[in-house]
């Protein structure tokens, strides 16, 4: 076996067997280092045999999956190439038990969750009439659940879920006993802020004892992004079916809402579990998809922000800082924060500055101005009306998107300059994560007292 190009496949085959083990939750950044150096010891001792570079590469495979599962499952995911002929047995499957043990512990978890969607309604607490306890507690029917799983998987200590748990138990409280005023903005700003809190201590459950690592961070960014594919997936999905069960049930006179009260929630709650299960089985297929989406949608974002800007300084016009304008706002900003962080955590962090990065950039200047001109409204409006809970988070949020944009994009130009590492960028974006995190639970736990709970 020969090949046209023997030094760019062999690195190429390399990246793409390096990509996978950093992927795995068993083995940190130190570990794929080091089976990266004992598979180029292999490969070197066979081509200095006489072994062509994808020869080599296919042996020192196979030996690296005799001494380590991790490379004996990289070649059974691969099935369509010669690695499996090489590495894996047809017969022989160890782990395929477990990925049905998983699949069934989150089914059974989703079951649970959406029992728990219901179980107000057997005190009297429909939603249509109490709407608000709803908004207030929506994370909880689950995100404790969902911790439960990861912990599960993850064998963390008793002593680390009870203190996960003891977070939960805190945030309900907060909740559910502050004399919130109906309809104040400082409920609203609970339920808005109260789940993005929350997903921190999911983000701890997830990463396990990888947590203080960038990798383990970088793994749950990453997780979050197709976690969130999947389940907008599924919820397409959902409403093809709910159509087609009203078009049904109505066919013979029956009226379908009560179903669908049942169904609805239950779906929804229940499809967390569904989804946070086929990103961790089926890696292999979604990862080609949402980096496409990710290069796709970066570009059409620096242009509607550039159009925006544009288009702001042409006509002076500022922003509308009303609530559902400011939400909206700082929803378009978390998307292109989210966008950067996708796309950082999918680059391999070795390869060269490419075009995409240039792309980037872009985006990232473009909603670091953008956020600019939501800061000096905000301003504004805060210097002529005095100070509400709506615009005081609104500023807190955007001074902390300020300074992380800002960061950001000097670090990625001297990235493309050639004056610093990838992986100071990635150390950047994931040390600051809990910044937002800390702010979720401040905007929960310090505003409504402080604004009278209005």
């Amino acid at each position: 076996m020969s090949t046209t190009d023997p030094s760019w496949s062999l690195e190429a085959q390399i990246d793409q067997w390096r990509n996978y083990l950093r992927r795995r939750q068993a083995i940190d950044a130190v570990d794929v280092a080091e089976l990266e150096d004992n598979l180029r010891e292999q490969i070197g001792a066979l081509r200095g045999a006489g072994l062509a570079a994808d020869e080599a590469f296919l042996v020192a495979v196979k030996r690296m999956g005799a001494l380590d599962e991790l490379s004996c499952e990289f070649a059974r995911e691969h099935a369509e190439r010669l690695w499996k002929q090489l590495v894996v047995s047809s017969s022989a499957d160890p782990t395929w038990s477990t990925v049905q043990t998983e699949g069934l512990v989150a089914v059974a978890l989703g079951v649970v969750a959406a029992g728990l969607t219901k179980l107000p309604e057997l005190f009297g607490l429909s939603l249509a009439d109490h709407e608000e306890f709803y908004l207030r507690n929506l994370s909880f029917f689950t995100l404790p659940l969902l911790t439960v799983y990861f912990v599960w998987r993850r064998r963390l200590t008793a002593g680390r879920a009870l203190q996960l748990a003891a977070v939960f138990v805190v945030a309900g409280l907060f909740a559910n006993v502050y004399p919130f005023v109906k309809g104040g903005h400082t409920q609203a700003l609970l339920a808005l802020h109260l789940p993005i809190a929350l997903w921190l201590v999911v983000g701890m459950a997830y990463a396990g004892v990888r947590w203080r690592d960038v990798a383990g961070r970088m793994d749950f960014i990453r997780f979050s992004g197709e976690l969130y594919i999947y389940y907008v997936l599924i919820a397409l999905g959902g409403g093809v079916f709910m159509a087609f069960l009203a078009m049904l049930f109505k066919a013979i006179g029956i009226d379908p809402d009560p179903i669908a009260e049942w169904i609805m929630p239950c779906g929804a709650a229940g499809a967390v579990f569904v989804a946070s299960w086929l990103v961790e089985a089926k890696q292999s297929v979604i990862e080609n998809m949402a980096p496409v989406l990710t290069r796709l949608f970066t570009p059409l974002f620096a242009i509607l922000l550039i159009s925006f800007l544009a288009i702001v300084l042409w006509t002076g016009r500022a922003i509308d800082i009303s609530r559902d304008v400011l939400i909206a706002f700082d929803l378009l900003l978390a998307v292109v924060l989210g966008l950067l962080l996708y796309a950082v955590s999918a680059r391999d962090p070795r390869s060269p500055p490419g075009a995409f990065d240039f792309v980037q950039v872009v985006l990232v200047l473009s909603a670091l101005m953008a956020d600019a001109v939501a800061l000096w409204a905000i301003a504004a409006r805060i210097s002529e009306f005095g100070f509400s809970p709506n615009r005081v988070a609104a500023l807190g949020e955007n001074l902390i998107l300020l300074v992380n944009l800002a960061w950001a994009v000097a670090l990625y130009i001297r990235f493309l300059r050639g004056q610093t590492s990838f992986e100071s960028l990635e150390q950047w974006l994931t040390s600051y994560l809990p910044v937002y995190f800390v702010w979720a639970a401040i905007v929960v736990i310090v505003f409504p007292p402080l604004f009278g709970f209005r």
